[in-house]
C-alpha cells in the first residue's frame, strides 16, 4: 500500500506540477508565429443558438461593433429549433444591419455540432469564427485572432476567456486561478508548437480545414485536433479577449462540467490515433499529459486517499498526509457554501473548484464506460 500511495501521489504531482515544468522546458526554444497586425481576411462568425432570446441581441450587436471592416465580415446564426423569440430577434437585427446577418433554422433539433455542420457550407469567409450565443468579445478581439493566420502554418486560433459575474466583474479566485493556470499552459504549448485545448467561445480556423463531425462530437475539441493532425498549428492568442458570464449555481456548473468532460472523453476516443507518441511525438505527449491524464486524475487522487487510510500506522508522515487531505476537502466543502460570494478567499474557492472538476470527471467517466453520449442540452444548465 505504501508503494501504491507514493506512485499515485507522484502521478498527481506530475499531472498538475510536473507537466507544466516539462512543457516550460520544452518551450525554451520557442516556435514563433509570423503574425501580421494588418492581416484582415474575410471572416464568417458562426453562432449556434437554442432559446437565447435573453442573450442573442447583445451577442450579435457585440459582433457588429467589432473593430473590423464591415465588408469583410458576416454573421450566421443557426437556431436549433428555438421555441422562443430567438429567430425573430435575429431577423429583426438583420434587416437594418450594415453587416450581412443570416439566420438558418435547424429542424428537428440536433444540437450544436450538427448546427455548425449545417451552416459552414453557407459561410463565405476565409476564416470561420465560433462564438457562443452569450459570448461578448473585446472590440479588437477579432483582429487579434485573425492576424495569426498570416502565418501559413497556423490553422486554428483560440482566444482568452474571462468569466464575469452578472455585474461584469471578474469571478472569484478559484475559477480565475484555474483559468490563469490553463492559459499559462496554453502560452507554453503555443511556443512548443500547438495547444491541445481551446475555450470554444472565441475560436477561429481556416474554413478549408473544417471537417463535418458526428452530432455527438465536441467541435471545440475535435476540430482543433483534426487541424493539428493535418500538420497545422493550433495556437493561443491572449490578446483576443472574451467575457462570458459564469454560472452562479453550483449544480449548473457541475452539470456543465460533467457534460463537457463526457464529450471530451469521447473526443479522445474518436481521436485516439493522436495518443501514439511514436507517430505524433511531442503533441501526443501533450495530449496524454494535459488532457487524458487530467480527465483521469481522480483515479490517483482516490488511491492516494484510500492507500493513506491503510498505512496510517507506518509513520507520522502518513498521519499528516491524511490530515492534509481531509483539511483540503474540508476547505472544498466550505468553498461550495461560498460560491456566490465574490470576495470568498482563494483557500476556499480553489479547493472547491479543483474538487468539483475531478468529481465531474469521475461522473463523466462512469457515463463514458456505460456508453452514454450527450448531443443536446439546455444552454448554461448542463
Amino acid at each position: 500500500m505504501e508503494l501504491l500511495f507514493w506512485l499515485s501521489l507522484a502521478l498527481v504531482v506530475y499531472i498538475y506540477v510536473g507537466y507544466p515544468i516539462v512543457i516550460k522546458l520544452l518551450a525554451a526554444c520557442p516556435k514563433k508565429v509570423a503574425f501580421d497586425e494588418v492581416h484582415q481576411p474575410t471572416v464568417s462568425i458562426l453562432i449556434a443558438a437554442f432559446n437565447e432570446e435573453k442573450e442573442i441581441e447583445s451577442t450579435i450587436r457585440n459582433k457588429m461593433a467589432l473593430d473590423y471592416p464591415a465588408d469583410k465580415l458576416e454573421i450566421i446564426v443557426v437556431s436549433d429549433e428555438s421555441e422562443d423569440r430567438t429567430d425573430e430577434i435575429v431577423e429583426t437585427i438583420a434587416k437594418d444591419s450594415p453587416i450581412s446577418i443570416k439566420l438558418v433554422r435547424q429542424v428537428p433539433r440536433k444540437g450544436k455540432t450538427s448546427g455548425l455542420n449545417l451552416i459552414v457550407p453557407e459561410a463565405t469567409g476565409d476564416i470561420i469564427v465560433f462564438s457562443d450565443a452569450n459570448s461578448l468579445y473585446a472590440p479588437n478581439a477579432l483582429s487579434e485572432l485573425v492576424k495569426n493566420f498570416a502565418d501559413i502554418q497556423v490553422g486554428y486560433v483560440t482566444g482568452k476567456m474571462v468569466y464575469t459575474t452578472e455585474d461584469g466583474s471578474l469571478v472569484g479566485d478559484g475559477c480565475s486561478s484555474y483559468m490563469k493556470y490553463e492559459n499559462w499552459l496554453r502560452e507554453q504549448e503555443t511556443q512548443v508548437g500547438s495547444i491541445v485545448g481551446v475555450d470554444g467561445g472565441i475560436d477561429a480556423m481556416r474554413r478549408v480545414l473544417y471537417e463535418t463531425l458526428n452530432a455527438d462530437q465536441l467541435p471545440d475539441f475535435v476540430q482543433p485536433l483534426k487541424v493539428a493532425e493535418k500538420g497545422y498549428r493550433v495556437i493561443y492568442e491572449p490578446n483576443a479577449l472574451l467575457k462570458e458570464e459564469a454560472l452562479d449555481d453550483p449544480d449548473r456548473e457541475y452539470s456543465m462540467r460533467v457534460r463537457v468532460s463526457l464529450r471530451a472523453l469521447w473526443a479522445l476516443h474518436d481521436m485516439r490515433q493522436l495518443l501514439n507518441p511514436l507517430k505524433h511525438g511531442v503533441f501526443s505527449f501533450q495530449l496524454i499529459s494535459h488532457k487524458l491524464l487530467r480527465y483521469l486524475a481522480f483515479i490517483p487522487l482516490l488511491w492516494v486517499f484510500i492507500a493513506n487510510c491503510y498505512i496510517l500506522d507506518e509513520g507520522a508522515i502518513y498521519v499528516l498526509a491524511l490530515i492534509g487531505q481531509l483539511a483540503f476537502y474540508g476547505l472544498a466543502y466550505k468553498g461550495k457554501q461560498h460560491t456566490t460570494d465574490d470576495d470568498a478567499p482563494v483557500y476556499y474557492t480553489l479547493p472547491y473548484y479543483f474538487t468539483l472538476l475531478n468529481v465531474a470527471c469521475l461522473h463523466a467517466t462512469w457515463r463514458y464506460i456505460k456508453g452514454e453520449k450527450q448531443v443536446i442540452w439546455k444552454p448554461r444548465a448542463g
